[in-house]
């Protein structure tokens, strides 16, 4: 967007910043709500949206309401050429903000304002009197941002809230579509850009820190196995800022990284299994986790659960860094690095399934057959990799994944097309198809025993994302 002055290397988000420009050419009061994840670029996004207008941008701490006053102070005294006031508290901040404003549009924006929540619970019905009293009636644009999601949904958009109903907008920031990412490595071969993304995954802070001029297991060395490397211990620094008892949580994760099931991650992890769903529920309320069932069978009757990482980065990083961190400390990351590239592929081909079920959720491809549950399927000792379902018109499509060059798609629906008759769901109206995903094939097959059969391979799925 020409319009707005970004900072160097700021990868775009187009939707987020047309909202924020709608919002802010808007006449009056407005009060906008972003949150999500930490590292998705929230900050980032509210950085450049404000660098080249009026505003003020303060990133809260945890230090409490006072201090942070002090500091938001301090730094509109700076804006505004001003000897800094003595103002004990936000309702004595915006009424020196309206009088040096004097009605013009100026943004304010307090980035991490779930720490202040935190801090001071009471703080949500102080800016409700805020606004009522003060805001309404000015020109200012206000803007909350938060990475706790459930600090921000509880404490500011929830109906429970001082604040419910006086926002303007809110957005949640979600990480990058594989689109996105893929527009950014475009001139990377695309196999290397599947390994990029199984590791480096869809969260900015991540992705940009690799350099293309360099293979992947360079980057993997020098941006996350070396000491003091940029992502050498983000596993622990983001345990760190969000969770008490980070030490369980960082062996429940090592466990997730390895195996699903919650019996094998209670053991693995040295956690009773009646207390892991203590632990699991932390973990998806900041969404480094997701709990997946079969989604053919309802919850109520469903007796075993998956639990895995959500984001590829994490993944690795409690999969090959952590376990390792006392043998990278003493420098033997040339070890480790062995250690990677000896399972390398076999760790691609289980991420491999994650990164074309983003493709399918993401419409990239079936872009015309709304899926309402796309998910991975087991019962006892049946698994398949990927069913999606239309509830409405009873579609169901049967997804494998196969990280190997030659595949016999032929084989492959032999097998598959016997796991699907353990599938319950509208048996005996449903419309079946099926797909298959490789790096190649032997041969494309199109129909199979009368069944519509789809084969992707890396050619097929770099087209699409050109597209």
């Amino acid at each position: 967007m020409k319009d707005y002055l970004m900072k160097p290397n700021f990868l775009n988000r187009t939707e987020e910043m047309n909202f924020l420009k709608e919002s802010y050419n808007k006449k009056g009061f407005q009060f906008l709500v972003f949150y999500g994840r930490r590292r998705v670029g929230k900050s980032e996004l509210l950085t450049n949206f404000c660098v080249s207008k009026p505003s003020l941008y303060f990133l809260a701490n945890t230090r409490g309401t006072r201090q942070n006053i002090e500091r938001l102070t301090e730094l509109a005294a700076k804006h505004f050429g001003d000897f800094k006031p003595e103002l004990k508290n936000f309702h004595e901040f915006f009424e020196y903000l309206i009088n040096k404003t004097k009605n013009e549009r100026f943004i304010v924006c307090i980035d991490e304002f779930s720490y202040l929540l935190e801090k001071d619970p009471d703080l949500a019905s102080d800016f409700q009197i805020i606004i009522d009293m003060l805001l309404k009636k000015s020109n200012l644009m206000l803007i909350l941002c938060g990475s706790s999601i459930s600090m921000m949904e509880k404490g500011v958009l929830s109906a429970k809230s001082p604040l419910y109903g006086r926002r303007t907008g809110q957005w949640k920031v979600n990480p990058f579509k594989i689109k996105e990412v893929y527009k950014y490595f475009k001139e990377i071969d695309f196999e290397d850009f599947v390994k990029i993304y199984c590791i480096f995954s869809n969260i900015p802070a991540y992705f940009l820190v690799y350099d293309k001029n360099k293979n992947i297991f360079l980057n993997i060395h020098e941006k996350i196995l070396s000491k003091g490397a940029v992502l050498y211990r983000e596993g622990e620094f983001l345990l760190k800022e969000e969770l008490k008892e980070p030490d369980t949580y960082f062996d429940i994760l090592k466990a997730i990284s390895n195996v699903p099931k919650p019996s094998k991650i209670a053991n693995q992890a040295a956690v009773n299994q009646k207390d892991l769903p203590k632990y699991t529920k932390n973990l998806l309320s900041i969404e480094l986790v997701e709990k997946v069932n079969p989604p053919t069978v309802k919850k109520e009757k469903t007796k075993t659960t998956f639990y895995f990482i959500k984001d590829n980065f994490i993944n690795f990083w409690f999969k090959f860094v952590y376990p390792n961190i006392s043998l990278l400390e003493e420098g033997r990351n040339e070890e480790i690095l062995s250690l990677i590239k000896n399972n390398f592929e076999e760790y691609i081909s289980k991420l491999f399934e994650n990164f074309c079920k983003k493709i399918i959720e993401e419409k990239i491809i079936f872009e015309h057959t709304n899926f309402t549950k796309i998910s991975k399927w087991w019962q006892k000792d049946k698994e398949i990799d990927i069913i999606a379902l239309n509830q409405d018109s009873k579609e169901i499509l049967f997804c494998e994944f196969k990280w190997k060059e030659n595949v016999n798609a032929e084989e492959i629906m032999k097998e598959l097309i016997e796991k699907t008759k353990f599938v319950e769901w509208n048996n005996n109206s449903r419309k079946e198809s099926f797909a298959i995903f490789a790096k190649s094939f032997k041969k494309k097959i199109k129909e199979f025993n009368n069944k519509t059969i789809y084969c992707f391979d890396l050619k097929d799925l770099e087209k699409m994302l050109k597209n």
